[in-house]
């Protein structure tokens, strides 16, 4: 009994004696810049483009001001105003010093709106920029709402060859 007794107050008394005093000392001599980690995209594709032309599609991607030559994905979702549902998502490949490419061919006048969907170092952004291709009727033009909060984030991965807008991968150009 003796025996459990002292175990009893020698455990606290040990436990105790384990817990320091000291205060924590933070060894960061420099406040951590949360932007610097934030993964950057600045469109590089013309915000008016000719008609039955190659239109390259090029986004910079950059994080704390360094190019960034290893994202896992740089996706353009193309689509005509108006016509969300009929978007085509093609993906861009890396062109050099933190600038992915694609190709695009708009086949008649219209205002289109473009996603860069870009996934690096475990960070998703994707902003969106307009393209009008040729000399579209503005009075018919349907203003898209959607935004970069990714409510629209489903992958469009029709193969149909809608007659709206051509893509181009790999070097091919369709004839026009």
């Amino acid at each position: 009994m003796k025996k459990w007794l002292v175990s009893l107050i020698a455990v606290p008394l040990f436990l105790l004696g384990c817990s320091s005093n000291e205060p924590e000392i933070d060894t960061n001599d420099e406040p951590v810049d949360v932007s610097a980690l934030e993964v950057k995209v600045h469109i590089l594709t013309p915000e008016k483009v000719a008609v039955n032309e190659t239109v390259e599609l090029a986004a910079h991607v950059t994080q704390n001001n360094e190019n960034i030559n290893d994202a896992e994905s740089v996706k353009f979702e193309v689509w005509e105003s108006g016509h969300r549902e009929e978007a085509k998502m093609i993906e861009g490949k890396l062109d050099a010093d933190g600038v992915y490419k694609a190709e695009i061919t708009f086949d008649h006048d219209g205002v289109y709106y473009m996603f860069a969907h870009t996934t690096a170092r475990g960070m998703h952004t994707m902003p969106k920029q307009q393209i009008i291709a040729g000399n579209p009727d503005m009075s018919k033009v349907i203003e898209d709402e959607s935004s970069d909060t990714g409510e629209n984030m489903e992958e469009h991965t029709s193969t149909d060859d809608h007659s709206k807008m051509n893509t181009e991968s790999d070097g091919e150009h369709s004839s026009h």
